[in-house]
């Protein structure tokens, strides 16, 4: 493509991506949605023309009629299966965050969120015949169905987040135009704010009602256990499936890190921590002692596949999580707060110590290098204040305007100095103003309560939003929402992987979703003790 072209499709694609969000549901956002969705591989073909990996899929006709045919059959399949049994939807977008396929072409291999592409793409079909009643099997089902999708669900003007998330992803495509790397700019455009502004905005009109709940956190559960278990594989045999860097670096190292199916250890950490906060989230407010026993049990197999890891921020990713859990549960957001601030200096303040001395080589050898990568981030955002070097630039940029060219980077590994690098004091503001609208949102009434009852075998669930047959978006809920998403952001601060995760996207749309839906802060219950024959 001309780079007129390019700019050109980057910001169609941006502005498509911030209508999918604003636009009410209707036939005008369907059609706003499968623009984006439809733009996005186009964009990437044109930009990547010319590369070793599509000039080898060029040549190869065979493979792409195969790789077409593949993905146009999945996504028929689950189109058929999301209008036929719309709760399949949300989970199945929830079953395929972890998944990365590897593409080997022109000698390089690329990992793609593949799998949940398709269940996008699938989601975006079924919803514009569900909006379009001219289509075969469109228009609305008459009876409701939990998870289904419906525009009732957010009937009023777009909210502050909506707001919000939209303007981030548009200044991230104008900011790409004058980007030192206009290639990874688009990419990240179009791998990751694309496709995840669509599940955002999908999931966003999902009626999350308890049983739905249930049944994430059973998928994200057993999904876990499964990854712990690849994990004690590999601890046990001493072997990685992939990741040669990782591989190597265990050659060296006195402690084996294990990354599952991740390609980053500090990845599939991540994904562990923020599946414990969530079962953290609900056992504390479990409703029988059975489920408090077997959540217990669940975290124990998350804690035991995320010590190999030895990933440090996952477990200051979870012990913020856990920290917010408790504020909220036992109604001491101050002391726990606190408590947690210290325990961080603490921590911090014997592992820089334990040396005799500290230095900046040795806070570099601590982080694994990441303290050059933030002295040069805060460098160039020295440099270009305002404006920052472009989206995406920040590997093109430390190159060629720091000294230590050769050091192998991508990012900072600190999210907000990624940002203040490439996007300037305009990025940095659009970032701040996403963080503070996203908390507002997902924790507004939540920290107004007083200390939940204990565990009985016939206590009501503390959900904040009365007994059991009271509306479905609980406080309980909303609590591991909130407590995984700052555990996400915590997580981010020392290893970036903020915009470009998925799950950054999925727990704002659910904890929205849930707040939209007048869920009310955790409140106390009281224990009360239930005649047999009544529950009967």
């Amino acid at each position: 493509m001309s780079e007129f072209l390019a700019g050109a499709g980057v910001l169609l694609v941006a502005a498509a991506c911030a209508g999918a969000i604003l636009l009410p549901p209707g036939r005008l956002r369907g059609a706003v949605m499968v623009l984006a969705m439809a733009l996005f591989p186009v964009l990437i073909a044109g930009d990547q023309w010319h590369t070793a990996q599509i000039v080898d899929l060029r040549h190869d006709e065979a493979r792409i009629v195969a790789l077409l045919a593949i993905a146009a059959t999945v996504i028929a399949l689950l189109t058929y299966l999301f209008r036929r049994w719309p709760i399949l939807f949300p989970l199945a977008v929830i079953f395929a965050l972890p998944f990365r396929v590897p593409l080997e072409a022109g000698g390089d291999t690329a990992n793609l969120l593949v799998p949940l592409y398709l269940v996008i793409a699938a989601g975006v079909l079924a919803t514009v015949v569900r909006d379009w009643p001219l289509l075969p099997g469109g228009g609305y089902d008459r009876e409701d169905s939990p998870g289904r999708e419906s525009p009732r669900s957010e009937t009023g003007p777009a909210g502050p987040l909506a707001i919000v998330l939209s303007a981030v992803v548009v200044l991230y495509g104008l900011q790409t135009l004058y980007s030192e790397d206009f290639s990874q700019g688009l990419q990240n455009l179009c791998f990751f704010l694309v496709p995840f502004t669509i599940a955002y905005r999908l999931l966003r009109e999902v009626e999350w009602d308890r049983r739905l709940l249930r049944w994430a956190l059973a998928v994200v559960a057993v999904e876990a256990v499964v990854f712990v278990l690849i994990g004690s594989v590999e601890w046990v045999t001493r072997s990685l499936f992939w990741n040669d860097q990782v591989i190597r670096s265990n050659e060296f190292h006195t402690y084996f890190r294990v990354n599952s199916v991740f390609w980053d250890p500090n990845v599939y950490g991540r994904y562990l921590a923020l599946v414990t906060v969530l079962a953290t989230g609900a056992m504390l407010w479990a409703r029988t002692r059975d489920t408090f026993w077997l959540l217990s049990g669940l975290i124990l197999i998350l804690w035991i596949g995320l010590v190999p890891t030895y990933s440090q921020s996952s477990f200051i990713a979870l012990l913020a999580g856990l920290a917010v859990l408790a504020a909220i549960r036992w109604g001491k957001p101050r002391w726990t707060l606190a408590a947690v601030a210290i325990g961080c200096v603490g921590i911090a303040a014997v592992v820089l110590l334990a040396g005799g001395r500290v230095d900046v080589d040795r806070i570099n050898i601590i982080t694994g290098g990441r303290a050059n990568l933030v002295e040069g981030g805060a460098e160039l955002f020295s440099e270009r204040p305002l404006q920052g070097y472009g989206s995406g630039s920040f590997q093109t940029a430390y190159k060629e305007h720091r000294e230590d060219k050769d050091v192998p980077v991508s990012e900072s590994h600190t999210e907000p100095i990624t940002v203040a690098a490439e996007q300037g004091l305009i990025g940095l503001a659009a970032y701040v103003a996403l963080i503070t609208v996203a908390l507002w949102t997902l924790g507004k009434g939540l920290w107004s309560g007083r200390p939940a009852g204990p565990v009985s075998d016939t206590s009501p669930a503390p959900t904040g939003a009365g007994p059991a047959s009271s509306p479905p978006a609980g406080g309980a809920a909303r609590a591991a929402i909130l407590a995984a998403f700052i555990a996400l952001l915590v997580h981010t601060l020392s290893y970036a992987g903020f915009f470009d995760d998925p799950i950054t996207w999925v727990l704002l749309a659910v904890g929205a979703s849930l707040a939209h839906s007048g869920a009310s802060g955790v409140r106390d219950y009281e224990v009360e003790r239930v005649d047999e024959d009544a529950r009967d």
